[in-house]
C-alpha cells in the first residue's frame, strides 16, 4: 500500500474528494516529518511510534576493494511496531504451539533429546 492507496481508501470511506483525501494524507505525513525533523518522538497509539535514533561514526570496509572509509555520525528514523498492530498481523490462532516450536531438526537429533 502506498499513499496513492491511501488517498483512494480514505476518499472512499469519509465521502471527500480525493484532491481533500489528499491533502489530508500530505499534511499528516508532513506534521510528522516535522516533528522527527525536531527531534520529537511521534506515537499512533497501538499502531507504531517513530523516533530518531542516533548513531555514532565509524571506520568502514569495502568489501569489494578493502579500502577504509570514515563513515559520519548520522540521525535516522526508527520505526516501533504497536502491540495492537503485532496482534492484527500474528493473530493468536497462527501462533505455533509448543510441540511445534520444539519439535528437532531430524529423527537423528531427536534420540538426543528423549
Amino acid at each position: 500500500m502506498n499513499r496513492s492507496d491511501i488517498v483512494e481508501a480514505m476518499s472512499d470511506k469519509l465521502a471527500l474528494t480525493k484532491r481533500e483525501a489528499d491533502l489530508v494524507v500530505r499534511t499528516v505525513f508532513d506534521e510528522m516529518s516535522k516533528a522527527l525533523a525536531k527531534g520529537n518522538r511521534v506515537e499512533i497509539r497501538g499502531l507504531c511510534s517513530f523516533r530518531v535514533k542516533k548513531y555514532k561514526a565509524y571506520h568502514g570496509k569495502n568489501p569489494k576493494t578493502g579500502n577504509l572509509f570514515r563513515v559520519k555520525s548520522k540521525k535516522l528514523p526508527y520505526f516501533k511496531c504497536g502491540t495492537d498492530l503485532k496482534k492484527r498481523v500474528n493473530p493468536v490462532n497462527s501462533r505455533p504451539t509448543r510441540s511445534e516450536r520444539f519439535q528437532p531438526i531430524s529423527e537423528e537429533l531427536a534420540v538426543h533429546f528423549e
